[in-house]
């Protein structure tokens, strides 16, 4: 954004010196504020979805906790390092209407919705100096981002309302909006961005939103809509074009080092396209990206424990940095789920142990053993090391200056699965999943293991720290079921009212002229 806001600035300098003596050099044209008024040209509309994506990548600003929300209280991660807005994620019977985070996500997403409508109005207004292909394809990123709200908004939520224009006033009248009408305003903006967004290989910038990621969200709507055939088809038309690869080999800067392949993908200076990752769909650019960081990204803090706390251990970057373990995996997923023989269960990609490393204590070398003092639900446990990050500029690890990566092709994979799963063609689904599984050089599986339980472990060894859990088992319909089977600490407290967050209570109380209803059991 600032390189962004550095041209503005050159070209405003540059339009001042070329109409010093013009007095219609006076009239105000604001470029600081965007509105559909405002964004005339293309350095304009470049500013605006800047803004945009910034926008996007503050999905989990707020509370320190916030992003452990996506997976404590389900079946993979319990509560460590708890923050007020954690503790009704765990204990469910807390969750109720004045619940911080819910409220965090309904505004998240209502912001990325506005900003999503002003670029689309702005373009289609017919006032800009842009040509038919830059409309569309503003307007095509701009529904991408739109779409991508909704399905968290009406994941979490269910029927929220619906606002495709942008809002320029007070409006206190809104009302829920059926379910599958915000899916069908997902298809139709999807399908949109998939026609008329580039492919990866000719995005402007690497950063930028591309078509396989639209085709994959939209997959997720069909399987929300329940048409998996539909689903099947954009997942195939990722594979079959070509332009992404499983990992398969070494690669990247640590190649020469020990590793394997799996874990490369999650290196500091790997995970994008350009760096090698032929997998990667859509990966959000932090690392030397001027503005690109989050103010307070927690990833690191929520996935690697806190062993500065253990006597003999200090900070180091092999041990992932500074983490404060904010969840703690289930032991379900500590030692039940992971197969022993499987690359993503390598010393590489989950860390079982430690060892002291404080240079000036007695036990330097040693491997660290498990004491009532070292406290595992915080301080030593089985972690992935996806979100290992070190920067000298900031030791103390308040932030994660890390790509995140929101989509890659082992999840087209599996979606893929699901799809097939759901139209009873068990033996392509179980071929799918052994793409991931010889990769990985796991056992291969078999038709007869198929089903939904299966893709969704599968899911766990595969995208652990990477998906949102929470919302691929409200997506599912499993929440409830794998929280009661895989999830002791909350078992008993989930209800079948939890399949929903509750719909903030501030957002109800100022509603004063609409009914704006509350889910049920809240």
């Amino acid at each position: 954004m600032k390189s962004i806001y550095s041209l503005l600035f050159i070209s405003l300098i540059a339009v001042l010196t070329f109409n010093s003596c013009k007095k219609s050099f006076l009239d105000e044209d604001v470029r600081t504020q965007f509105t559909p008024s405002t964004l005339k040209d293309a350095l304009s509309f470049e500013a605006a979805v800047a803004g945009l994506q910034k926008t996007v990548r503050d999905q989990y600003e707020g509370d320190q906790g916030i992003i452990a929300l996506m997976q404590t209280g389900t079946d993979v991660a319990r509560n460590g390092q708890t923050t007020a807005a954690m503790a009704p994620y765990e204990t469910y019977s807390q969750l109720n209407s004045q619940d911080v985070a819910a409220l965090g996500f309904w505004r998240w997403g209502y912001q990325v919705i506005n900003a999503s409508n002003v670029i689309i109005q702005a373009a289609q207004s017919g006032n800009t100096s842009l040509t038919p292909a830059q409309v569309n394809g503003y307007v095509a990123e701009a529904r991408f981002f739109r779409a991508y709200a909704y399905n968290f908004l009406s994941t979490l939520f269910g029927g929220v309302p619906l606002i495709t224009v942008p809002v320029t006033a007070p409006k206190t009248d809104y009302v829920r909006t059926p379910l599958d009408t915000i899916i069908n305003l997902q298809v139709s903006d999807l399908t949109f961005a998939a026609t008329n967004l580039p492919d990866a290989a000719h995005v402007v910038a690497e950063g930028r939103i591309n078509s396989a990621a639209a085709m994959q969200l939209l997959a997720v709507t069909y399987l929300r809509a329940n048409k998996p055939d539909l689903a099947e088809a954009q997942l195939n038309k990722i594979i079959a074009g070509g332009l992404y690869k499983l990992v398969n080999n070494r690669y990247g800067i640590n190649s020469l080092k020990p590793g394997d392949a799996f874990s490369d993908m999650f290196i500091y200076g790997n995970m994008r396209r350009s760096q090698g990752n032929t997998e990667a769909i859509w990966v959000i650019e932090e690392a030397n990206i001027p503005g690109g960081y989050s103010p307070t990204d927690q990833h690191r803090r929520v996935w690697v424990p806190f062993y500065v706390n253990i006597p003999g251990m200090i900070v180091a970057d092999s041990l992932g940095g500074r983490g404060i373990g904010r969840i703690r995996p289930t032991n379900w997923w500590t030692y039940n789920l992971n197969l022993s023989n499987d690359m993503r269960n390598s010393s590489y990609n989950i860390r079982r142990k430690y060892y002291y490393n404080d240079p000036s204590s007695a036990n330097y070398g040693k491997l660290a053993v498990v004491t009532s003092n070292t406290d595992t639900i915080q301080n030593m446990y089985a972690h992935t090391t996806k979100w290992y990050s070190y920067t000298n500029a900031d030791p103390f690890g308040t932030i994660t200056y890390k790509d995140r990566i929101y989509m890659r092709l082992a999840e087209t994979y599996l979606l893929l699965a699901e799809a097939q799963f759901k139209q009873g063609n068990l033996t392509a689904a179980a071929s799918n999943i052994n793409m991931l599984r010889t990769r990985a050089n796991a056992p291969q599986v078999q038709t007869s293991d198929i089903n939904m339980d299966f893709i969704l472990d599968e899911r766990a060894r595969e995208l652990i720290g990477e998906e949102d859990r929470r919302i691929t088992l409200m997506r599912t319909g499993t929440l409830v079921e794998r929280v009661k089977k895989y999830n002791p600490t909350s078992a008993g407290s989930i209800k079948d009212i939890n399949m929903l967050l509750p719909i903030p209570q501030s957002e109800i109380d100022v509603n004063k002229g609409a009914a704006l209803t509350q889910n049920p059991g809240y």
